[in-house]
């Protein structure tokens, strides 16, 4: 590219050092598509039309559909990418975006490019450059950061992508077959890393061609079909996959933390003030630091580990 500077995919605002997932910045207001349609051309087919979309703060949505329906379409349009030929978006949030192919020859190392998103985007270098470091370390990529861009594997390369995306901790997070390239553990700290963002009171937008990813998880899964839009789900399903109990204790009367709600899939108090919360696996270190962090602090009685999910409530388990 010849020296050129890359317009980076993160969008709308000043980046800021990943904070703790309590204290990171919620999303203020829904994200709406009201009768939005895009196209490409005047005359070109409608890829999408007609589509009416709420994302609201701290709300996971998974989008699915055929290939060549418009899920990546619609994932633009609501990274902020593409603007609708026909219809309105309103409430724009800071967005992060990480799309199905990532340019990886640019002229930079990993940890250079990282470190160039943050200055351009208001953190003084030192502080993108810590920040750089963190994300690389905690995918898996750290020792690749002085590796030039072009010369990384494509799971580097993907791993310096969902880096980028959060890198400034945005208000909504969009991927685009995000976790495909990865390895087992980048995956699942993606999984991590997804939760965090909704346990705080962001919002994320997610398509992925595994049906069991994130399986339970999501508030709504929604299908892109005949260029419409077709809700799936209401409420948060069971998890097909793993799940973990957790036992707690505080004041009769206590609330439980606001963070511990939004990621535990169901939840049931079995004695005053002591409360069984279900959690999918990969979510469970977020709702023991929420409730850890809470003033006052929940006491943690139990922990039963990951086990494939029972067909009764969690309350009637051993």
């Amino acid at each position: 590219m010849s020296g050129a500077r890359p317009r980076p995919p993160y969008r709308n605002g000043p980046l800021h050092p990943t904070p703790p997932a309590h204290t990171m910045t919620s999303m203020d207001s829904d994200l709406r598509l009201t009768a939005v349609g895009r196209r490409y051309g005047i005359r070109g087919p409608w890829v999408l039309r007609g589509v009416d979309l709420v994302i609201a703060p701290g709300t996971l949505t998974r989008i699915e559909g055929a290939n060549g329906t418009g899920k990546s379409t619609l994932l633009r349009l609501l990274a902020g990418l593409d603007a609708p030929s026909e219809g309105r978006i309103t409430g724009r949030p800071r967005t992060a975006y990480v799309p199905e192919r990532f340019p990886s020859a640019l002229p930079f190392t990993a940890a250079g490019y990282l470190t160039h998103l943050g200055t351009v985007h208001g953190l003084g270098r030192r502080a993108a450059a810590r920040a750089a470091a963190t994300w690389l370390e905690r995918f898996g990529a750290g020792a690749h950061a002085g590796t030039p861009m072009a010369r990384l594997s494509k799971g580097s390369s993907q791993k310096v992508a969902v880096a980028q995306a959060l890198l400034g901790d945005p208000e909504l997070l969009v991927l685009d077959e995000a976790w495909t390239g990865l390895d087992t553990a980048a995956r699942g700290e993606l999984e991590r890393a997804v939760a965090e963002r909704a346990a705080a009171g962001g919002a994320v937008v997610f398509v992925d061609h595994d049906p069991r990813r994130l399986a339970g998880a999501p508030d709504a899964t929604y299908a892109v079909t005949g260029g419409g839009l077709e809700r799936r789900t209401g409420d948060r399903t069971r998890p097909a996959g793993p799940v973990t109990l957790v036992t707690v204790q505080g004041a009769p009367g206590g609330q439980l933390p606001p963070d511990a709600v939004r990621v535990a899939v169901s939840a049931e108090e079995t004695a005053p003030g002591s409360h069984r919360l279900a959690v999918p696996a990969s979510h469970s270190d977020i709702l023991l630091r929420a409730l850890l962090t809470a003033r006052p602090p929940w006491h943690v009685v139990r922990v039963e580990p990951p086990a494939s999910p029972p067909s009764a409530d969690p309350g009637s388990c051993p």
